[in-house]
């Protein structure tokens, strides 16, 4: 038991927890992943990629409520489950309305033009057997939008946490393909040495010194505009910082006697390196994964800003800047500073939770 107390996962899990900002980030950083995946579930707007739009109520603010009269389609349904994680096609007609009235055989609505244009009134006729009080009741109803309207009349706040999927999904698939080319290169390159380490290194170093988002516009040209282009290109820009960090903690730590020992025993090189030494370097390993997250995030908004990230309708944070940027001179700043404050957020998080990890991992202190 004490022995269990004294390891250092144990010391350094009970020195994480004293870190007051590294817990928060991780309490945010898990809520904020919780809600990119239950997206669908918790969105005012179920459709895919949050994309019901009404020009009529176009860059409203935050609160703004409208009843919204659905007109229902004989289109196939979504199968439910599919629809809970990736939205339903929504080919009902939504029309915004300011009033509505009700007679035996029609409704008459009047669609919202806007806050100073009365709408011209419409009426909508039934079907035989069709109860007007009763499609009333169901198809009509009041909609509040929390975080307001974009400039193409959708949810907001629909699209900001669909919008989150993307930030955590390039950093997942990035570090992921960083960890794999970076712990492949930098463990050969430490650990065999000679020539092997230095046509390794001069690779690192041509990589290295190719600006990254230059080095990651290049790799979307090269291999399209899309939403899983984008996830390679940025995971393959990322591995040289961790093949440079693997090679220098495997070329320390394979002097080690565990390491003489295992070679002794007649032990396989690939052995060696996958079961001795790389389980020995993970401490640094872990800081560098959360910082390379939060990177993958920024390059990743920095890429839908420019038109070359995850493409429309797809919901994306940058793109949501980039679509709105000029509505802060026009008196809606909110419409790019919610994007840019959630960018901002999940990058600190993943930060200080690294910060957080260093202390904890630091065997020195």
């Amino acid at each position: 038991m004490s022995q269990s107390a004294n390891s250092l996962t144990y010391l350094a899990l009970q020195k994480f927890k004293k870190n007051f900002w590294g817990v928060l980030s991780l309490v945010y950083i898990c809520l904020c992943g919780l809600m990119a995946l239950f997206a669908y579930m918790i969105a005012p707007d179920t459709s895919q990629n949050a994309n019901q739009g009404h020009l009529s109520i176009h860059s409203r603010g935050p609160g703004f409520t409208i009843d919204m009269l659905t007109i229902p389609s004989d289109a196939e349904e979504t199968h439910k489950i599919s629809s809970l994680f990736f939205g339903k096609k929504n080919s009902d007609t939504e029309i915004p309305i300011t009033s509505y009235t009700l007679s035996d055989k029609y409704i008459e609505y009047t669609p919202y033009s806007g806050d100073d244009i009365k709408g011209i009134p419409k009426r909508l006729v039934m079907e035989e057997g069709v109860a007007v009080s009763a499609f009333a009741k169901a198809n009509i109803s009041s909609r509040k939008f929390l975080l307001g309207t974009d400039k193409y009349g959708r949810d907001l706040l629909s699209r900001m946490l669909v919008g989150a999927r993307i930030s955590f999904s390039i950093g997942f698939v990035a570090v992921f393909i960083s960890l794999l080319i970076g712990l492949f290169m930098g463990s050969i390159s430490g650990y065999f040495g000679g020539k092997v380490d230095t046509v390794i290194m001069w690779i690192i170093n041509v990589t290295w010194s190719i600006p990254t988002l230059l080095l990651v516009i290049a790799i979307t040209l090269a291999l399209g505009k899309g939403f899983w282009q984008v996830f390679i290109a940025v995971g393959l820009t990322m591995w040289v910082e961790v093949a440079r960090v693997v090679r220098g903690q495997v070329m320390s730590v394979k002097q080690m006697q565990y390491v003489t020992a295992a070679r002794a025993l007649g032990y396989t090189n690939m052995r060696i390196i996958v079961k001795h030494i790389l389980p020995n370097i993970m401490a640094p390993l872990i800081v560098i994964s959360a910082a390379n997250f939060a990177g993958a995030i920024l390059i990743e908004s920095g890429l839908s800003f420019l038109g070359i990230g995850a493409q429309p309708p797809t919901p994306s944070w940058g793109a949501m800047i980039k679509d709105h940027y000029s509505y802060i001179i026009l008196g809606k700043p909110y419409l790019a500073i919610i994007p840019g404050l959630a960018i901002m957020l999940l990058v600190m998080a993943f930060m200080l939770i690294g910060n957080a990890l260093r202390d904890a991992l630091d065997v020195k202190a």
